[in-house]
């Protein structure tokens, strides 16, 4: 994330989480992402024999839990648990702001959240797309959503292209200097 910390703290699940190769690539995410934690519901895969095959070592750098109902799941106090799902009252996910400290839980491949699990979410949003997206790729972009709202980013700038001087995106607003923009089309 060259630098870039996001705040707070958060972990991702997978609820009758069914292919390896899904698996693998959800915990990599989360620790690419700097997650604190990974955990299963009910998965139907074996994860005694996927940490032997993660190649990123994301099984030793993060504690990894396993439930077999989602009434068994424990999170940190003040934790705020979310779920990625399509239903029709779910927050679409550019319009949710994150909590600072969250777990985030994904649904099966070829299913969806349980209702038990969605009942224990304090929150659900939903990725908005045509149809629905392997559950690998909902977990990377529900991350990467969270680090653009969390993160510490400059603000997109008006025009095409990256911020001007990457030291002002460290500085508060008011302190950023003011450098005017030449005209493109007068180049």
């Amino acid at each position: 994330m060259s630098g870039k910390a996001m705040r707070g703290y958060f972990g991702v699940g997978v609820e009758g989480i069914s292919k390896e190769q899904n698996a693998g690539t959800i915990v990599r995410t989360t620790h690419a992402f700097g997650g604190s934690f990974f955990f299963t519901v009910k998965p139907s895969v074996d994860m005694q024999e996927l940490r032997v095959s993660d190649t990123s070592g994301a099984f030793d750098h993060l504690p990894y839990y396993q439930y077999h109902t989602p009434n068994e799941l424990k999170l940190p106090k003040g934790c705020v648990l979310v779920g990625v799902e399509l239903t029709e009252d779910a927050i679409e996910l550019p319009s949710f702001r994150h909590p600072l400290r969250a777990a985030y839980v994904l649904g099966p491949e070829m299913g969806s959240l349980s209702a038990a699990m969605v009942e224990r979410c304090d929150h659900v949003v939903q990725i908005p797309m045509k149809f629905c997206v392997n559950v690998g790729v909902a977990a990377a972009l529900t991350l990467y959503d969270r680090m653009l709202c969390l993160g510490r980013f400059a603000e997109r700038p008006v025009r095409p292209g990256g911020p001007l001087l990457a030291s002002d995106n460290l500085l508060p607003r008011e302190h950023r200097r003011k450098v005017r923009r030449k005209n493109p089309d007068t180049l």
